[in-house]
């Protein structure tokens, strides 16, 4: 068997990528999430503002309402990166 030797330097650039890694996997499963479930939320929303123009505003919180996860899970990224 070949035997790995791995220098300092090494090290370090793994641990930055694998940082980058994870960073990406946290916004990104978070936009997922997020664009899941606006799908029943914007229909929902659209059909109740269709049928009273008066729901406008409470669709349009609920639509934005998932939009704080993906905000959540920047600030996660830029933790684990910083």
């Amino acid at each position: 068997m070949a035997d790995v030797v791995m220098t300092e330097e090494m090290i370090k650039a793994s641990q930055v990528g694998l940082k980058a890694v994870g960073a990406g996997l946290a916004v990104g499963l978070t936009g997922v999430g997020t664009g899941v479930a606006e799908m029943g939320i914007g229909a929902a929303a659209v059909g109740a503002i269709a049928e009273n123009k008066d729901f406008f505003g409470l669709g349009l919180l609920f639509t934005v309402i998932p939009e704080t996860i993906v905000i959540f899970g920047l600030v996660v990224g830029l933790l684990l990166l910083f």
